[in-house]
Parts: C-alpha cells; sequence; structure tokens
C-alpha cells in the first residue's frame, strides 16, 4: 500500500508541475500579445511545418500562423488586450496536454470591439519545453 500511496504522490505532484509549466505557455502568450509582440505570440507554437491552426481557416507550420496574425491584427487597436480562462487541463500522456479554455479580447470599438471564444489546444513536451502543436480557436 506504501508503495501504491507513493506512486499517486509522485502522480500528482507531476501532473501539477505540468499544469504549472502549460499555464506558463498561455501566460507568455498574453504578455506577448498585450506589448504586441506578435512573433513572440507564436515562438509557444513548435517550430514545425506540421503544426496546426484553425480558426475561420487552416494554417499549417509556425510561419503560416504568424502570418495570419500579422493579417489579421495588424494594428494596436485591432490587437487590444488578451486575457486566457483556463476551463479544463488534461494530460493526454506523456509529454502531451491538452487546454479548453477561454478568451477574452478588449479593443476600442475602431479595433473591432471586445471579441471572445473558446480554444482547444494540445501541446508537446520537446526540448524547449512546452509548445502548442494543435491550436483550434473559434
Amino acid at each position: 500500500m506504501g508503495k501504491f500511496i507513493s506512486f499517486l504522490f509522485c502522480f500528482a505532484v507531476a501532473a501539477f508541475a505540468q499544469g504549472v509549466d502549460v499555464r506558463a505557455v498561455l501566460d507568455a502568450q498574453a504578455g506577448a500579445w498585450n506589448r504586441g509582440d506578435l512573433t513572440a505570440f507564436v515562438e509557444t507554437y513548435e517550430n514545425s511545418p506540421s503544426i496546426t491552426f484553425l480558426g475561420k481557416a487552416l494554417s499549417r507550420g509556425r510561419e503560416e500562423v504568424l502570418a495570419r496574425y500579422k493579417r489579421t491584427y495588424d494594428t494596436a487597436e485591432k490587437m487590444g488586450k488578451l486575457r486566457f480562462e483556463v476551463l479544463e487541463q488534461r494530460a493526454l500522456g506523456p509529454g502531451h496536454a491538452m487546454v479548453l479554455g477561454k478568451f477574452y479580447l478588449t479593443r476600442s470599438a475602431a479595433g473591432g470591439g471586445d471579441a471572445s471564444g473558446h480554444f482547444t489546444l494540445i501541446l508537446r513536451k520537446g526540448p524547449k519545453g512546452w509548445k502548442i502543436i494543435h491550436d483550434h480557436t473559434s
């Protein structure tokens, strides 16, 4: 019984650490966005041609995702201020996690007005830490 409790404790500690690390990705995104730094925002995505972003259209690869953000949010007014709310986070196995959440974009009327929606992120832990490999935002 003692080994089982030790296992559960180690699993709980690892899950908590993963949660903190994954949340740090969202915090880095919000910070970069709110500074107007789309390049830093997209650095939270894995640098791979196979990553995907699905919003109004499908984008593949980090460069295409960045280009999409630059086209859509080409002024500070359009970017506004970003905040995330995590609704659920779970491990999908060793080195993989899923986050379900809500985003809130506060903008002036000239920037398009406030916006909000939901997202699902799939992240993978690699040599450079946790990176987004799939983002579905609506």
